[in-house]
């Protein structure tokens, strides 16, 4: 059994390397291409297509050892690339929590957003270094880049929480986010299947 999932854990020192998008002690490495974010973009044919012509990686998330169990905090370091899919920016698949509980991200560098949704309402909150986003429990949740370097965020998360990627998809997120002449430009949420009508 890995290390990062055998309690019970003494204390201990983590650090994460910013630069690297590394944890150390490491726990689980997460990485998500093109092609595993399907039915996200609102671009879904050219989606495809950008997976199928290399299939670029378009975010990291680096986890330390602390496990996903409850009374646990695991925390874990993402890094999304910066680009655009049809304008829209790069982003995290995004998800809901099972076990409906809080998370804070903390934004280390770059910048970028977080897009919440409860279902019916959509909230946004601008993300530099320094800020802390707040996601109350029964709000499902994705980053997204939307400068032109790399955005990077700290997570610390309830451990009993779990991640319901599958809600995001079929709930969508209330609002797609791309790039505007000035800046960000929020629309509401549809998807194009690539087919035409």
């Amino acid at each position: 059994m890995p290390s990062f999932l055998a309690p019970p854990l003494q204390p201990l020192r983590i650090r994460f390397d910013s630069p690297a998008a590394t944890a150390e002690p490491a726990g689980p490495l997460l990485v998500r291409r093109m092609s595993s974010l399907e039915g996200l973009f609102e671009a879904e044919g050219l989606r495809r297509e950008l997976a199928d012509a290399g299939d670029p990686i378009v975010y990291t998330v680096a986890s330390s050892p602390v496990p996903e169990l409850p009374r646990e905090l695991p925390q874990s370091l993402t890094t999304i690339a910066p680009g655009t899919l049809g304008g829209e920016f790069y982003m995290t698949k995004g998800h809901q929590h099972p076990d409906p509980q809080g998370e804070i991200y903390l934004c280390l560098r770059g910048t970028g957003g977080l897009l919440t949704f409860d279902g019916a309402t959509t909230s946004w909150i601008e993300m530099t270094p320094g800020v802390i986003g707040y996601m109350p429990p029964g709000w499902a949740h994705r980053s997204i880049n939307t400068g032109d370097e790399e955005y990077q965020f700290l997570a610390v998360y309830p451990g009993s929480a779990g991640h319901d990627y599958q809600w995001v998809v079929e709930n969508g997120m209330g609002e797609r986010i791309f790039r505007g002449p000035t800046g960000v430009v929020r629309r509401p949420f549809r998807v194009d299947t690539g087919v035409p009508a």
